[in-house]
C-alpha cells in the first residue's frame, strides 16, 4: 500500500513544484519588469503602420477550410502511428487492418466530398 500511495505523493509533489515554478516566474516578472504606460504604448500597432479606416475586415472562408483539412489529416497521422505498432503484434493483423481501412476510407470519402463540392479550388 505504501508504494501505491508513494506514487501519488510523487505526482502531487511534482504538481506542487510545477505550480510553484509558474507562480515564482509570474511574480518575478511583475516585480522586475518596468511598467511605464504612455499614450504611444497603449495605441494600436500593426506592422509599423498607423491604423487607418474601420476595424471590420472580411476573411476568406477558404483559409479556414484548408486549416480544417490540415487538422483532419494531422489527426489521421496521429492515429496511424499507434495502429502501426499494434499491427505488428501477433493476432491483431487482420482486425487492425480492417479497422484502419474503415477509418482511412471514411477520411477519403470526406476528402472526395470536399473535392466534388469544389472546396479545394483556390479561386
Amino acid at each position: 500500500m505504501d508504494g501505491y500511495l508513494g506514487q501519488y505523493a510523487s505526482l502531487g509533489l511534482l504538481l506542487i513544484v510545477g505550480v510553484g515554478f509558474v507562480a515564482v516566474s509570474f511574480g518575478a516578472n511583475k516585480v522586475l519588469a518596468p511598467y511605464r504606460p504612455s499614450a504611444a504604448k497603449l495605441s494600436t500597432y500593426e506592422c509599423g503602420v498607423d491604423p487607418v479606416g474601420g476595424d471590420w475586415a472580411q476573411a476568406q472562408i477558404r483559409y479556414y477550410v484548408y486549416a480544417y483539412l490540415y487538422v483532419l489529416f494531422a489527426v489521421e497521422s496521429v492515429f496511424l502511428f499507434p495502429w502501426a505498432v499494434v499491427f505488428d503484434r501477433p493476432g491483431f493483423g487482420v482486425v487492425t487492418l480492417v479497422e484502419m481501412g474503415i477509418f482511412v476510407g471514411l477520411l477519403a470519402l470526406g476528402l472526395l466530398y470536399a473535392w466534388r463540392k469544389g472546396v479545394l479550388r483556390w479561386t
